[in-house]
């Protein structure tokens, strides 16, 4: 308390009072307010520029139990940006350190840190958390992290969704001046996997240009990375967060592109390419770290209307906002959990089927299942070994062999948790 001033004092306007914007079924009370800052249990995603400050506007925005997953160590290219850190947290846990500095700073919050890959927590310790926020920075990991909200929802006989099984994904991020935050709800809004199509495949450089041909900086980049490094250091790999071999890549480039005539290495751009960095401003963070925090509020404690459910900021165009729906799509391996059917030819191989389905669904190493056993196991290799003979047989032999039956099968793969049931139609 300050005084006799709570806190949390504006946010008592949107507890306790009546609002012409929130739905006919809200109840402003005390009881509300209280419960605001005592029950909910928030898990964030990420600790860098955005997930710092997510956690500095949940803790002071009355939240007071929240955890947080960052396997990141910090580095000193992080500080300009990311104002939990201080240049002595260099080298430590970008989680632990941020959860550490909010809780210094706002009495009364506990931050549970941890440092490990979402993938490996269990369904559940998701279920745990009444609204997870996403300040993630690869596609891989959202995709994931769609497919166990989704996984998490449980059903009644009827089809309606059981009470408390349906927990909202927030999620956020930012481009330099751009960024946007979504709002996921379990199938009724459309999910992350529902936009994928709409997302531009990842930059990649062929090899033979690099090689023979560079004409720009980031192919002399490329150059040393994937050429010069393994022939130099074949038994050990980059280590992306060490200074000392970001800069030998950054010598490599720097002499490749002199030897070509190439303006433009820096060592800035060295580690754009080589971490993949995506540019961050530290205001277009702030701002939406704010929106997806608001959404959190709205969304556990009903005060508002939540955002249905995409909201995109363009600010190197101007200042204005737009939000618009993302509808759920019918072909939705995650949100649409109807069979999907393909149609292929019974004559082309294990291998081609394989590769279909990869480009169809963007998987990884899709393993394929049946009620008669498992047909191919990409994973861990010490199994697949056992079944790469498959591969270069068609679909037809395998059938024959009785490994194949007919036609319904289940894809697994790690780029979601949850299954892809499948029908193959053979065109033959």
């Amino acid at each position: 308390m300050i005084g006799e001033q709570s806190y949390y004092y504006d946010l008592d306007h949107l507890y306790t009072r009546k609002s012409h914007f929130a739905p006919e079924i809200f109840e402003p009370s005390t009881e509300l307010r209280d419960m605001m800052t005592e029950f909910p249990k928030v898990l964030v995603i990420g600790a860098g520029g955005l997930g710092c400050e997510i956690l500095k506007d949940l803790a002071l925005s009355g939240f007071k139990d929240i955890h947080v997953i960052d396997l990141d160590k910090i580095d000193v290219t992080n500080l300009n940006r990311q104002f939990l850190f201080r240049k002595d947290d260099v080298g430590q846990y970008k989680s632990e350190v941020a959860a550490k500095f909010v809780m210094k700073r706002c009495p009364g919050v506990k931050i549970t840190p941890y440092t490990t890959k979402i993938q490996e927590f269990d369904l559940q310790f998701y279920k745990q958390f009444h609204c997870i926020i996403a300040g993630l920075d690869n596609i891989e990991a959202r995709r994931w992290l769609n497919s166990m909200v989704h996984t998490m929802v449980e059903f009644e006989e009827d089809g309606s969704i059981v009470e408390g099984t349906q927990i909202s994904l927030i999620d956020g991020g930012t481009e330099g001046f751009k960024g946007q935050s979504r709002v996921i709800i379990p199938f009724k809004t459309g999910c992350f996997e529902c936009s994928m199509g709409t997302i531009p495949p990842a930059v990649s450089y062929p090899a033979c240009t690099i090689a023979n041909t560079p004409r720009i900086p980031e192919h002399c980049i490329a150059y040393a990375l994937v050429m010069q490094w393994p022939t130099e250091f074949p038994s050990r790999a980059v280590d992306k967060d060490s200074p000392v071999d970001m800069k030998w890549l950054y010598d490599r480039a720097l002499e490749r592109a002199n030897t070509f005539g190439i303006q433009g290495v820096t060592y800035k751009l060295t580690m754009g390419v080589v971490k993949n960095i995506i540019p961050a401003i530290a205001s277009t963070n702030a701002l939406v770290s704010a929106h997806c925090v608001t959404e959190a509020i709205k969304s556990l404690s009903g005060c508002n209307h939540t955002l249905d459910n995409y909201f995109q900021y363009m600010g190197q165009t101007g200042l204005s906002t737009q939000t618009f729906i993302f509808e759920r799509s019918a072909d939705c391996v995650v949100c649409n959990k109807v069979k999907k059917a393909i149609e292929v030819s019974s004559s082309i191989t294990l291998r081609a089927l394989i590769e279909t389905l990869v480009e169809k669904f963007r998987l990884t190493g899709p393993s394929i299942d049946s009620n008669k056993g498992p047909i191919y196991i990409a994973a861990p290799p010490s199994i697949e070994v056992h079944h790469a003979f498959k591969l270069d047989l068609t679909l037809k032999q395998l059938t024959e062999k009785g490994i194949m039956n007919d036609g319904e099968y289940q894809i697994i793969d790690k780029a979601i948790p949850s299954a892809i049931n499948l029908f193959i139609k053979y065109t033959d």
